[in-house]
């Protein structure tokens, strides 16, 4: 589970271990124990969620006036396209 610094936390660490997933969430800098985390993947996880919030600003995007998932789809790539280009 990719999260930000402030859900860091050990109360919401210890249900996701328990469901057998990791926590990849970095430590504050206030914490005693640094615990270490995979920093590639927080890189791509954080380009992925800045991709997904600039396609949001297309409106037919962010309300999903589409019916059809191959319409929704095709709008995607083509949001994904002109993001791209810019």
């Amino acid at each position: 589970m990719l999260a930000d610094k402030a859900y860091g936390s050990n109360n919401l660490r210890e249900p996701i271990a328990a469901m057998g997933a990791e926590a990849l969430i970095p430590s504050n800098r206030s914490r005693k124990i640094i615990i270490p985390h995979d920093e590639l993947a927080y890189i791509d996880g954080n380009r992925i969620e800045r991709c997904f919030n600039r396609m949001k600003h297309f409106r037919r995007f962010a309300t999903r006036y589409d019916r059809r998932a191959t319409h929704f789809q095709g709008f995607v790539y083509l949001a994904a396209t002109i993001i791209w280009l810019q």
